[in-house]
């Protein structure tokens, strides 16, 4: 898994209104990469609801909120329509299959799927936090507000 300290790859996907996601224009702010291991399951639901209801909050924490897995746009779409995301990206680690995971050292290859994790990078890029989550487990929003108050 990626280490605190470790510069964070830059990588271009797609989120669930098929728009281009370049992590190289965050350059300046802080990113939470929250990866879920699937959409429409209850505890990944629940974590992305989580970052959507905080969303103010990480504004004020000047901190952006992203959503991760290995789902296509197009479901990543229709999720988000069902859980009433509208402000924060879900973004689809596609394809390349799992790639983004895969570089941070999250990826189950035998499941085909990330880790549930939370990682934050800071303004430059660098992780400052990194914490994999049991796969039935909800992380605490909580702690990751905490987090970033420090």
């Amino acid at each position: 898994m990626a280490n605190v300290g470790d510069k964070l790859q830059d990588f271009k996907l797609k989120d669930q209104d098929n728009k281009d996601f370049k992590s190289e224009d965050l350059r300046g702010k802080r990113v939470l990469l929250s990866f879920h291991p699937l959409a429409f399951t209850s505890i990944c639901a629940s974590q992305m609801k989580a970052l959507e209801d905080n969303v103010e909050t990480f504004v004020q924490l000047k901190t952006v909120p992203l959503g991760l897995s290995i789902d296509q746009p197009f479901c990543k779409s229709a999720w988000a329509k069902e859980l009433g995301i509208k402000q924060v990206r879900l973004l689809s680690d596609f394809w390349p299959h799992g790639q983004v995971a895969k570089n941070l050292g999250i990826f189950r290859e035998k499941q085909g799927f990330s880790e549930r994790a939370n990682i934050i990078a800071d303004e430059q890029g660098k992780i400052i936090f990194a914490k994999v989550y049991d796969i039935k487990e909800l992380p605490d929003i909580n702690e990751i507000i905490d987090f970033l108050k420090k």
